[in-house]
């Protein structure tokens, strides 16, 4: 039995008609993980499986649910109750869970298996998969690439066929940007559509679960099952939840879609401009109207970004200080040196580096000159956004500025690492949602990705335009034949 070449759907598909188990499923995935493994260079995705606890899930799965007992890995910053979690960081080694994620506990209810773990940039600061305890993460289309950040390992292990559906979340373009790059579709929904109770907060107002798969229609199976109201969460929207999948197919003929002007300037890579230009002539070609629209603000929305994004994380890792939560140092001999010697041992360079940023965001004297300002800036981005979708239903937009970059090529350029951030920030910080799938592959073989926008709660617009894509040009057109 092999499930390598199928999409999340048609396993479920499988599972429903009883052609195979959920057992069947674990123990494929189970052997394509140890295969990995044993290979010159591993994937390194999937960092951590509980393998009594996932066979038992499996063993009493039901197959008339809506997933049928699906194998799903998350992303290592989500609680299971009872299991480690570390958030790829040394300062939670021996944290384990005292309650599960709002959305794992709506992954379970909808008949989902937890496969296991997926590897990150610690604390999900990070563009590459670079920053994290576990080591490198690698990209399986060229394992010498990174796989994006800072869920690159569930797009690794759904890119590489380790686990047929993975939850990422996404700060700043932390589930479209590894997506995109390892040649898989991933859609971060609307703020407050899936719960975040049980997501270690990175920028708590800026953060979202959401799923990375094969395809959109993936991804409207696995949107449906974790979505929801959730009273833990108070940023959780009481909305409906609508059948994401019965929106695909439908005709996108007359749909506007928006090509903001500054996202396509003279700074962006010759081949990612051509590439979506293709990519905008298809959905021409389908009916939709394409018409070039302004969206001012957003030339300030990476430092406005990173500025709330390092503030909130200072504020919300505060906590790991070895007293409260975190490992503890022991040879501290008063309790400020507990601080010290415990944050510093147990956070990375990246997280220190953006701890301190935010803190001095936040300090006396800055805070009307930077967080303020910053706060100011989000709400002209929102506006802006907010006006270009009453002249377009979807705006279209690259992913990254330049072709994806190899393992080591800028963790030493915290700067230039910021700025592959440069066209997914804008969705975080209005809280629009956005989806990201390639459309075409560079000279090297590597995936080029693009993304769609849309107003709030919108996505089952935006999941029929990436599904049309995929479906007129195959999930696996966008690479070089």
């Amino acid at each position: 039995m092999s499930l390598n070449n199928c999409t999340a759907a048609q396993i479920v598909a499988k599972l429903k008609k009883k052609e195979i188990s959920s057992a069947d499923a674990a123990e494929f995935y189970l052997g394509a993980v140890r295969s990995d493994n044993q290979s010159e260079k591993p994937l390194n995705a999937v960092i951590r499986i509980d393998e009594d606890a996932l066979r038992k899930s499996a063993a009493v799965s039901d197959p008339d649910s809506m997933l049928a007992g699906l194998p799903v890995a998350v992303k290592d910053n989500m609680c299971i109750k009872g299991r480690p979690m570390q958030c790829a960081s040394a300062i939670l080694k021996g944290y384990t869970a005292p309650y599960t994620a709002g959305a794992i506990e709506n992954l379970e209810k909808n008949g989902a298996v937890i496969f296991g773990y997926t590897n990150m940039d610690e604390f999900a600061m990070g563009s590459s998969n670079e920053t994290g305890i576990y080591g490198i993460c690698r990209n399986p289309v060229n394992r010498e690439y990174i796989p994006g950040g800072s869920s690159g390992g569930s797009a690794s292990a759904v890119a590489g066929g380790l686990v047929p559906a993975a939850l990422g979340s996404d700060t700043g373009g932390s589930i479209r940007l590894p997506a995109a790059v390892c040649g898989i579709t991933g859609l971060k929904p609307t703020y407050g559509r899936v719960s975040r109770y049980g997501l270690t907060a990175y920028g708590s107002s800026l953060d979202q679960i959401g799923p990375l798969t094969k395809s959109a229609e993936d991804a409207a199976l696995l949107l449906k099952a974790i979505a929801g109201y959730d009273m833990r969460d108070a940023t959780s929207v009481k909305t409906g939840v609508p059948d994401f999948t019965a929106s695909l197919n439908q005709s996108i003929k007359k749909i506007r879609i928006g090509i903001p002007e500054e996202y396509f300037s003279s700074d962006l890579n010759p081949l990612i401009h051509s590439e979506i230009e293709k990519v905008l002539h298809e959905y021409k070609s389908m009916g939709c109207v394409c018409k070039t629209i302004s969206l001012p603000s957003v030339k300030y929305a990476i430092p406005a970004y990173y500025i709330i994004a390092c503030a909130e994380a200072s504020a919300n890792l505060a906590r790991f200080d070895g007293v409260r939560y975190g490992a503890r140092n022991r040879e501290a001999k008063n309790l400020q040196e507990l601080y010290y010697f415990s944050r510093s041992e147990g956070f990375g360079t990246e997280v220190q580096r953006r701890i301190l940023l935010g803190t001095f965001a936040l300090s006396s004297g800055y805070y009307d000159a930077y967080y303020k300002k910053a706060q100011l800036v989000r709400n002209l981005v929102r506006k802006d956004f907010k006006t270009a979708f009453n002249e377009v239903d979807a705006v279209i937009a690259p992913i990254l500025p330049d072709p994806v970059f190899k393992i080591g090529d800028r963790i030493d350029d915290p700067v230039k690492m910021m700025l592959a951030d440069i066209f997914t920030t804008g969705p975080n910080l209005s809280g629009i949602p956005a989806i990201a799938l390639p459309c075409a592959s560079d000279p090297d073989g590597l995936p080029v990705g693009f993304q769609l926008m849309g107003p709030d709660f919108s996505e089952p617009l935006l999941l029929n335009l990436a599904h049309v894509y995929q479906s007129e040009k195959g999930l696996d057109g966008w690479r070089k034949r």
